[in-house]
């Protein structure tokens, strides 16, 4: 009798709440499912996948503590806050310099150089753009050959 009772409540619980809580209810429990049966007779284990999954639906779902029985809820909460730590990291890395000038490009300006040894960068420079080739002067200037006049 006390279970009948036990499960009428439960009933009247799940018609008062919103159907997308209900799928995320599902998905969460069939989740779990998955991973125990992935990993019956050793120790749970979870991929980079599984905990994207729970940090995303304690973003989006108010209840989904009640449903998580795999790992503790305070361990998705230290998901979440590696996550959002790899992602500022990533985010505020140090970006150093001007980019790499191409190895074509480099042997071009040498090139333009050796056979035309009374151009400087400024010529250079204006015959690369010419080119479509955008490239600082100063760059241009950096790779000229030994023996060039600038």
């Amino acid at each position: 009798m006390q279970s009948v009772l036990v499960s009428f409540l439960l009933t009247l619980r799940t018609a008062a709440r919103s159907r997308a809580e209900l799928q995320l209810e599902v998905l969460a429990l069939r989740h779990q499912l998955q991973v125990l049966q992935r990993t019956r007779p050793r120790r749970v284990r979870l991929a980079k996948t599984d905990r994207w999954l729970w940090v995303v639906l304690s973003r989006i779902w108010t209840g989904w503590r009640t449903t998580l029985v795999v790992v503790k809820p305070e361990t998705v909460i230290a998901w979440h806050r590696q996550g959002f730590r790899l992602w500022w990291t990533w985010k505020s890395r140090r970006r150093m310099g001007r980019p790499t000038v191409p190895a074509d490009v480099r042997t071009l300006i040498r090139t333009m150089s050796q056979a035309n040894p009374r151009w400087g960068a400024p010529r250079i420079h204006g015959e690369l753009l010419k080119l479509g080739l955008d490239v600082c002067q100063a760059t241009v200037a950096k790779y000229l050959g030994a023996g060039a006049s600038h």
